[in-house]
């Protein structure tokens, strides 16, 4: 098994190069995910891709490869990847949203790595402490380790720190979806990837897809600003726009302003700005899923959720 042919292909030169098709890039990483490719060839094919920038062919093939060799052992109705990093992110609100969307009955599967996050910023950390299960099999919500459910794909995603730049796979990781779930929410932190998700998962046949400029990189809104919120419904490519939900001009992490997930989860933290980003994000969420016709109409349905939330 080799990368050869596919590194001739995307690195020949000026007017002889092209982007990998469908077919071939899911062949790619099928030799890439086998732990047999030449590390020179891997790397080579990385950046490359990394100079020349993401198609919606490749990440479609790299993602069906990845779906085909590491499925996960359970069905969901919500796929959620988590795969920001850095320091500057807050706690993880988005948690909150999730267990929204699964208190309304909707079964949410969580997967991921971060890295280089602080203490209160760490999602794992956050998992015990919310009730939310590590690899549950039958759980209404459940959070899956990427090391542990596709430990080749984690292989090349460490890669980043021989690189000291992201790769192609930390987009593909987002489009895993490893449940075959229905619907799918993903943040990025870069803008340009809203459309190029949405038609990789176009190619792949999925039917509701919703990508935002979240957080740090995570799907979870900014309730001060209207939203663009990309992606598929029912098939079909839109672009909607979420209303802001309050006033404030706060940055979604403010130092002086630090949250605890669990405290404000049980209501001995009062916090109307994070309040609002939860409840913004759930709604997105269930809109995705098709709960509500419009986002207005499916935040009113998460303000009622936080406010009967329990557990």
């Amino acid at each position: 098994m080799t990368l050869t042919p596919f590194v001739q292909i995307v690195a020949r030169g000026t007017g002889r190069a092209r982007p990998l098709t469908l077919d071939e890039a899911k062949s790619a990483m099928h030799v890439m995910l086998s732990g047999k490719a030449e590390p020179e060839a891997l790397g080579a094919l990385l950046m490359v891709l990394r100079l020349r920038g993401e198609v919606p062919e490749e990440i479609a093939g790299f993602t069906a490869a990845l779906r085909a060799d590491f499925p996960a052992p359970m069905q969901a109705d919500l796929d959620w990847p988590s795969y920001a990093a850095g320091r500057t992110r807050g706690a993880p609100l988005f948690l909150l949203a999730a267990k929204l969307v699964a208190q309304a009955g909707y079964r949410t599967v969580l997967h991921g790595w971060n890295s280089h996050q602080s203490t209160g910023a760490s999602v794992r950390d956050a998992l015990d402490a919310l009730d939310i299960p590590v690899n549950a099999s039958d759980a209404p919500l459940t959070y899956l380790p990427v090391e542990t459910h596709a430990p080749a794909a984690f292989d090349i995603l460490r890669l980043r720190d021989s690189f000291g730049l992201r790769s192609c796979i930390n987009t593909v990781l987002r489009m895993w979806n490893p449940t075959d779930a229905r619907a799918t929410v993903q943040g990025v932190f870069h803008p340009s990837y809203r459309g190029l998700q949405a038609q990789a998962a176009s190619l792949l046949g999925q039917s509701d897809l919703t990508v935002i400029k979240g957080g740090g990189g995570e799907f979870e809104r900014n309730p001060a600003k209207s939203v663009q919120v990309f992606g598929l419904r029912a098939g079909d490519h839109h672009q909607t726009d979420a209303p802001a939900l309050r006033d404030d001009t706060r940055r979604m992490n403010e130092p002086a302003a630090q949250v605890d997930v669990l405290h404000l989860w049980n209501g001995t933290q009062s916090d109307a700005f994070a309040e609002a980003t939860v409840i913004g994000t759930t709604g997105i969420a269930l809109w995705t899923l098709g709960a509500a016709a419009t986002i207005p109409q499916a935040d009113k349905m998460a303000a009622a959720l936080w406010a009967a939330r329990k557990g």
